[in-house]
């Protein structure tokens, strides 16, 4: 059997999906899985020896110019290569226009999506041939894409052991192992102080008191702080200026370059965003928190991880930008997200 998995962005939500592989292959020995995905998230996938062929899709740039040469020449070419595969099941776990139309354009037969009610864009339903509704139990976004690939297996993903990982070239790896030598014995932690919404983001007063009461709990530790926007820079910098040299900024890193570093480091703590997700898929222990999303939702799994929800009543709105952002981002206190380091740590 060939399957094509239809996950093209973003990367938390790419690295919430890695979980149907392991699935698939349990569910179906022998199998082939095939994966499109944006370009800038290949790296999640692209040294998995379980996936057969990654398909790269650039949906981003084919919508600022549909009627364009290059736009028809490449979707011409995605058509070919599918078409080329034969897939005997398709499943769209994005939902949305794009991935209806990625969907239509394998050629599949059968091409299973979500049910209408939980559709990011309703035109989806027009791609698709089955639609999976959840259950009550599938609260976290990896239940319910794994809900969607279980349909025509018949086996419970709820019933089996599964995995994820992300695999890195070696080079990347000794970079890694390179960097990391250079810092002193002790606890590592890496803090991502940045996210792409501002309703999820923490306050700086915040991280520079966690980060000085870590440096006082674990003397010899060392705190890296990831960044990709010159916003976190600044952050970033104004935590190594208030808390000392036990803090220190990453270079800026490259998602294939950012996965083994997340590896070698004891703890992750940050928000709803990629990295926090990277650490969980690669076996790392998280912290996280959460504010205009739902920790239920969203939050890494098992004993190794603990997720803070705001406790405001409004928690989980789903915006963007809210009036009450100060109040919701203090809501959550630096002794709970001290204390569940020190759980995790201890």
């Amino acid at each position: 059997m060939r399957v094509l998995i239809i996950k093209t962005s973003s990367l938390g939500d790419v690295i919430h999906a890695l979980p149907v592989i392991d699935y698939l292959r349990q569910a179906s020995p022998g199998i082939e899985i095939d994966w499109a995905v944006e370009e800038a998230f290949l790296p999640v996938l692209e040294h998995n020896p379980a996936l057969a062929r990654i398909i790269p899709v650039r949906t981003k740039k084919w919508r600022k110019a549909p009627f364009a040469p290059e736009t028809r020449a490449d979707l011409k070419a995605l058509r070919t290569s599918m078409h080329e595969r034969s897939y005997d099941l398709v499943f769209d776990i994005q939902g949305n226009l794009k991935s209806g139309l990625i969907a239509w354009l394998s050629g599949a037969e059968e091409r299973i999506g979500f049910s209408t009610e939980v559709l990011q864009e309703k035109v989806n339903r027009l791609f698709t041939t089955r639609r999976v509704p959840f259950r009550a139990c599938d609260r976290n976004v990896t239940d319910r894409y794994l809900r969607v690939v279980s349909v025509p297996f018949g086996r419970d993903y709820r019933d089996m052991n599964i995995a994820s990982d992300i695999y890195s070239a070696p080079e990347d790896e000794a970079a890694a192992d390179h960097y990391m030598a250079g810092l002193p014995d002790g606890l590592v932690f890496l803090l991502q102080v940045g996210t792409t919404w501002d309703t999820k983001l923490w306050y700086p007063e915040g991280w520079c008191e966690l980060a000085r009461r870590i440096d006082t709990r674990y003397p010899g530790s060392t705190m890296l702080i990831n960044w990709g926007s010159p916003d976190e820079k600044a952050l970033a910098e104004r935590i190594v200026n208030e808390v000392g040299q036990s803090v220190r900024l990453l270079p800026w890193l490259r998602i294939r370059e950012l996965v083994p570093v997340i590896r070698r480091v004891d703890l992750v703590i940050g928000g709803d965003t990629g990295p926090v997700y990277l650490a969980a898929a690669v076996g790392t222990p998280t912290l996280s928190y959460y504010r205009a999303t739902s920790a239920a939702a969203y939050a890494p799994q098992g004993k190794q991880h603990r997720s803070i929800q705001a406790p405001l009543e409004c928690a989980g709105c789903g915006r963007t930008a809210c009036t009450r952002d100060n109040e919701c981002r203090t809501s959550i206190s630096v002794d709970a997200l001290f204390d569940a380091v020190t759980d995790l740590i201890e």
